[in-house]
């Protein structure tokens, strides 16, 4: 196990405005096993959305102050594979101009993790003692998949949560239509997408799908409602701290 004993949370806007209980349910898990936790009340939006939607100086703002107050931090975990994408790839082409501001962005970005990356491949834990009485899928978000190469950790910890059968979706990697921005532009498209996504969670026969991003599982639990499922969304830490 990892000698850091503190860890600092990067709580996403999603979670820490619409969804506080993916927060709550991470403090559990890290507290059980041992570590002491700070989060900073005075964390902000790491500007993704401004940096997708091409606003570059806008978002190097919000990159400046999210990097000022997470430097003193020794290990900073999220719940977010988009979010945790933009810090540690993205910030370093904000800054490619500026080198003090690209080596202070690359110090953060170093020692900044995805929870279930934190967990298996830094903390070598794949099983947590969870319990979860149900059937359960996983949705493979974008960012998480593709940028952070996350794919068999969530699916480690999931194995061993007790009482839950695993199955897996067709095409779960497959983007669910969301991508921040992406869905207001394009809303036609966004919805076909997470339509087919939806009928591939509800042929899977699961219960509940488990994601590690509540955007994308915002926008699945949303057209699961609309057509009358009574298919749960979780996000993972949700079910690891059960």
């Amino acid at each position: 196990m990892s000698e850091t004993k503190t860890i600092t949370l990067f709580i996403q806007c999603l979670v820490d405005g619409v969804y506080p209980e993916v927060g709550e349910a991470m403090v559990k898990i890290f507290r059980s096993l041992g570590f002491d936790l700070v989060c900073p009340t005075q964390q902000t939006c790491c500007g993704q959305p401004a940096f997708n939607s091409g606003y570059r100086r806008e978002a190097s703002a919000a990159a400046k102050r999210f990097i000022e107050i997470f430097e003193p931090a020794d290990t900073v975990v999220c719940p977010s594979g988009s979010c945790v994408t933009m810090v540690r790839h993205h910030y370093p082409e904000l800054f490619r101009d500026d080198v003090a501001w690209r080596q202070r962005a690359g110090q953060v970005a170093g020692k900044t993790y995805e929870l279930t990356e934190y967990l298996v491949d830094v903390l070598g834990v794949d099983d947590l003692g969870a319990h979860y009485d149900g059937k359960i899928t996983y949705h493979d978000s974008c960012h998480l998949l593709r940028n952070l190469r996350i794919k068999d950790q969530p699916r480690r910890l999931l194995h061993n949560v007790s009482g839950a059968d695993f199955v897996e979706m067709n095409d779960s990697d497959k983007c669910c239509g969301f991508g921040g921005s992406f869905s207001v532009k394009y809303a036609d498209i966004s919805a076909a997408m997470v339509e087919d996504k939806v009928n591939n969670i509800i042929d899977s026969g699961a219960d509940t799908v488990v994601g590690c991003d509540m955007g994308c599982l915002m926008n699945i639990q949303g057209m699961l409602s609309r057509k009358g499922s009574e298919i749960k969304t979780l996000h993972i830490a949700q079910i690891l701290a059960g």
